[in-house]
C-alpha cells in the first residue's frame, strides 16, 4: 500500500496504521518541526471514598447509564471551569 499524501488525521489509531504501512523517508519533504505537544496526554488521579459513599457515586452513574470514572470526572470539570 502506497500513497504520496500524510494523513491529515488526529486519530492515533488512524496514524499508526498508516505509518505501519509507510516509510518515514519517503515524506522528509512534507514534514515540519513543531513546539507544541501534538498529542495531549491525560493524567490519572486515584482517590479513596469511604464505601458508602463510593456505593451512592455508584449508583448516581448507574442511574444516569455512565461509569463512576465519567461521573466522577464530569463533576471535577465543572468545579475547575467554575473556579476558572
Amino acid at each position: 500500500m502506497s500513497t504520496n499524501k500524510l494523513p491529515q488525521t488526529d486519530s492515533i489509531q488512524e496514524l499508526a496504521k498508516f505509518w505501519d504501512d509507510h516509510d518515514l523517508t519517503d515524506f522528509e519533504s512534507e514534514l515540519e518541526q513543531v513546539a507544541e505537544p501534538v498529542f495531549e496526554r491525560e493524567t490519572e488521579v486515584r482517590i479513596q471514598l469511604p464505601s458508602k459513599e463510593a456505593d451512592t457515586i455508584q449508583s448516581m452513574a448507574k442511574t444516569q447509564g455512565i461509569d463512576v470514572e465519567t461521573l466522577i470526572r464530569e463533576w471535577v470539570l465543572e468545579k475547575v471551569q467554575t473556579s476558572a
